[in-house]
């Protein structure tokens, strides 16, 4: 007998040299017991022949030619038991007086997938006994392979999670590059944990320094890191997932600090490249499916599909066009903005994380994203508004030095509709890039916008806009005062005074103040409707006009 190495216990045997696959099915927590050595018993030969050394791990053959059997499971267990083996793997179910016999005396028993030969398992083992590195490198191109062939059955990301899972007996997460979830298996004992560790999980912070920057995770010398968690004793190994050079995830091995191993340092690292094939494969299904909507529903856009072919094309992407919808056009301000690209993608990730039922796709073209909200709310507009918000606050969360521009169209009852729900989304937009809002603009909010925008003479403009307020614009210059921007407040809280003072951080009385002035330098009474109607008016062409000039 050749001495190994290493310290060799019966679980490095299961998880590095027997069979993936291999199930563990009496003495679950024996597994810790030390192989010295290996015995392969045929149900051909005569127990009283075999003799076993403390610590060998028996194999059993399955019984394959015509001779007559004469051991049995049962026989082998007791076999093991007497003779201090460290455990017996049977080629065969096990019987259930084996099974009760090997878990009255404590001794582990395995049992080999189908199909398996049983002198390569004996080699692997013996291979692991003199030589772990070597088994160890042998044993992570199985793992890879197994995990990729998975995908290649297009079985899905979740079985492979799941594999992975049964590898290692620990809990696995695969995240994408936000750090959402996409997929986990949970182990009983992380249930009650499992929250704060999700929790943890989900923070950009808690990654390793050197996985977060998803550009440059390439570069990391280490593929899998251990990193311990805020709960006591528990730990995870993290791997990116890398496809085209670009960090597109992570994957996680959680477990008791103690028992993370090589075999789980090994699933992380061909695990992630696994899951990168998954994923790459799912971009491009993904991609090609974005492809095709986008040219289906421009074809809507321009009024060269039926209602009876939208209902049939949107069946095939799973949505029902015959819901009410109501366009949102989203673009940026500004030269210099992010891509076209990211906005789409924070308008996905929106949609898909808040269950939004919507179509989204972006347009180069028109330099554009455009969304189609399916609205079951009675209130179709405020469902819209409160979901273009909601974009307004990630993009600007996300890029707090670019702007998102937003305007939405009038909801449409029937496929018909679609295409003026479309145009006047994009006027909305129009008017909010002009405004420099990045507040989203309703189409039938915007009348008297529209009005004025489609008024040429800008002439005309002006000296109703000089008449109007010229003398307190001279005021605010002369004296430094804020008379104009009292007014824009005053209007923008619909004339409550009490608003507004709280908007311009004045106390009422101030307040009060400064609007009777605005009727002594002016001229004017701001109790007459037709007088507030005015300014108003006046206000919003002085911005207009500023913003064109």
């Amino acid at each position: 007998m050749v001495e190994p190495t290493h310290r060799v216990t019966v679980e490095d045997v299961r998880k590095l040299a027997l069979p993936l696959g291999t199930k563990v099915v009496a003495g679950e927590g024996l597994l810790n017991r030390v192989v010295t050595w290996t015995t392969i018993i045929y149900p051909e030969d005569a127990a009283a022949t075999k003799t076993l050394q403390t610590g060998e791990l028996v194999l059993m053959a399955p019984h394959e030619n015509q001779a007559p059997r004469v051991i049995n499971d049962l026989d082998v267990v007791r076999l093991a038991s007497d003779m201090g083996a460290a455990g017996v793997v049977l080629s065969e179910n096990v019987s259930p007086s084996a099974l009760a016999e090997a878990t009255a005396y404590g001794i582990p028993v395995m049992i080999l997938p189908i199909g398996s030969r049983i002198r390569l398992v004996e080699k692997a083992i013996v291979s692991l006994l003199v030589d772990r590195k070597g088994q160890i490198e042998r044993r992570g191109t199985q793992i890879y392979r197994q995990l990729t062939q998975i995908s290649s059955r297009n079985e899905g990301m979740a079985e492979i999670v799941s594999a992975m899972a049964r590898l290692t007996n620990k809990a696995v997460v695969v995240q994408d590059k936000r750090l959402q979830i996409l997929y986990s298996a949970v182990q009983p004992q992380f249930v009650a944990h499992w929250e704060d560790v999700e929790g943890f999980l989900r923070k950009l912070d808690n990654l390793p320094v050197e996985l977060q920057d998803r550009h440059r995770v390439i570069e990391v010398e280490n593929p899998v890191l251990m990193q311990s968690l805020p709960t006591p004793g528990i730990a995870r190994l993290v791997s990116p997932i890398i496809a085209k050079d670009l960090g597109r995830g992570y994957l996680s091995i959680i477990g008791r600090d103690t028992d993370l191993d090589d075999i789980d340092t090994l699933v992380a690292e061909h695990g992630a490249a696994a899951c990168a094939l998954e994923m790459a494969k799912a971009k491009a299904v993904s991609d090609t499916e974005k492809r095709l909507r986008g040219t289906f529903l421009d074809r809507l856009l321009i009024g060269d599909v039926s209602p009876q072919e939208a209902i049939r094309q949107g069946e095939r992407f799973d949505h029902d066009m015959t819901l009410t919808h109501l366009a949102i056009v989203l673009g940026w301000h500004g030269d210099k903005p992010p891509s076209l690209r990211r906005l789409e993608t924070i308008v996905n990730s929106i949609v898909q994380s808040q269950r939004i039922v919507a179509l989204v796709w972006q347009r180069e073209r028109e330099n554009e994203v455009l969304v189609f909200f399916a609205v079951r709310e009675n209130d179709a507009v405020n469902a819209a508004m409160k979901l273009a918000k909601n974009f307004t606050s990630e993009i600007i969360r996300q890029y707090p030095g670019a702007r998102p521009a937003i305007g939405l169209g009038q909801a449409a009852h029937d496929i018909a509709a679609w295409r003026s729900s479309y145009r006047d989304a994009v006027q909305a937009l129009d008017l909010a890039r002009r405004l420099q809002t990045d507040t989203p603009l309703y189409i039938g909010d915007l009348g008297v916008y529209q009005l004025i925008l489609g008024l040429s003479d800008r002439e005309k403009l002006g000296a109703f806009c000089d008449k109007t307020l010229g003398m307190l614009i001279d005021y605010d210059k002369r004296q430094q005062a804020d008379l104009i921007k009292t007014l824009e407040a005053f209007f923008a809280c619909h004339g409550n005074l009490s608003q507004t003072a709280e908007m311009l951080i004045v106390h009422r009385n101030t307040l009060l103040y400064r609007m009777n002035r605005i009727n002594d330098i002016a001229q004017i009474d701001m109790n007459r409707p037709e007088i507030r109607l005015a300014l108003h008016l006046a206000l919003t062409i002085r911005r207009l006009l500023s913003l064109n000039s």
